[in-house]
């Protein structure tokens, strides 16, 4: 039986001869099993291209190797990860090195970070990882920045009040977010408002962006609002903090659990253990000022810092 090969064959045949890499010879050989005409006199030709394209998919296996997570992934810890994103020179690695134990590097020329780097964050006692990214810029900007910026809870626009072309940085930026559609910063912060200006600087902005943000001014070179800062990031993330009291003994208060606002006494009795849930007879609920326990519903909404003791 003739094959009749289509044109398309003819072609995508063509593009398998002049391919070079393994890559261009695997998609050619697809579009030539997808155009072959399907029936007896081609059996014999639809074999050899898919023999070939197993053959070219193992050796494509072997020259990749095994596949390793992208160095811009930041595995997640803590309560919530926030990304201090912004412009060049805006003092967000100073911030990280004030509010965190990380040491990324601070340098007076523009681009010193260009990996992100996290560190942990602590809200009294409630752990947050706070990443340091590499600048948004018109002149340089790394490719992956938004896939980080979407993974994470917060993002925080970071800004200079020292840098004299501060409107046109902010412009770049919200603009560079926008085009990808990445979530847009509610936060501003005004960083280094201890320098000379700054305050009427960081007034001005307030004026010109009005409700497009919430404004805080910080200093990384002397501390101002870095408490304040601590605050509000654990305020936006929504959480609350839940302590384990078993029967009989003292509360355990040295770690927290995190849950989401919202969620309720068998929510929380999962997270202390994954049996408790299903066999959980009653909860009482202690505060930390102390008094009685009290007898609470397995749809109580956990307030923070509560105390809860689980019977099963």
């Amino acid at each position: 039986m003739p094959a009749n090969l289509t044109p398309e064959f003819l072609a995508a045949e063509e593009e398998y001869r002049q391919a070079q890499t393994i890559e261009d010879k695997i998609a050619a050989l697809q579009k030539m099993l997808a155009t072959v005409p399907k029936h007896k006199g081609t059996e014999k030709i639809q074999a050899d291209i898919k023999r070939k394209l197993s053959q070219f998919r193992k050796e494509l296996q072997k020259k990749s190797g095994p596949k390793h997570t992208p160095h811009w992934v930041v595995k997640r810890e803590g309560a919530g990860q926030v990304v201090l994103i912004g412009p060049p020179n805006a003092g967000k690695s100073s911030l990280v090195r004030a509010l965190t134990n990380a040491r990324p590097e601070v340098a007076e020329y523009p681009f010193t970070t260009r990996e992100p780097v996290p560190g942990m964050m602590y809200y009294e006692d409630v752990p947050i990882q706070l990443v340091d990214l590499p600048p948004i810029s018109a002149e340089f900007t790394e490719r992956w920045i938004p896939q980080v910026i979407r993974a994470a809870d917060l993002p925080v626009l970071v800004v200079g009040l020292d840098d004299p072309a501060i409107l046109e940085e902010i412009e770049f930026v919200l603009n560079f977010l926008q085009e990808r559609r990445v979530p847009q910063p509610r936060w501003l912060l005004g960083n280094k408002v201890d320098m000379p200006g700054a305050e009427e600087t960081f007034a001005a902005l307030t004026d010109l962006y009005g409700d497009r943000f919430r404004y805080l001014p910080v200093s990384a070179m002397t501390g101002a609002n870095l408490d304040r800062f601590r605050e509000i990031v654990f305020r936006e993330l929504d959480i609350v903090r839940m302590y384990s009291k078993p029967p009989g003994k003292p509360p355990d208060l040295s770690q927290p659990y995190i849950l989401k606002r919202g969620q309720t006494v068998v929510e929380a009795a999962a997270l202390v253990h994954r049996d408790f849930a299903e066999k959980l007879k009653f909860t009482r609920l202690y505060r930390p000022e102390g008094g009685a326990g009290i007898l609470v519903e397995r749809d109580y909404v956990v307030q923070d810092r509560d105390i809860l003791e689980f019977h099963i």
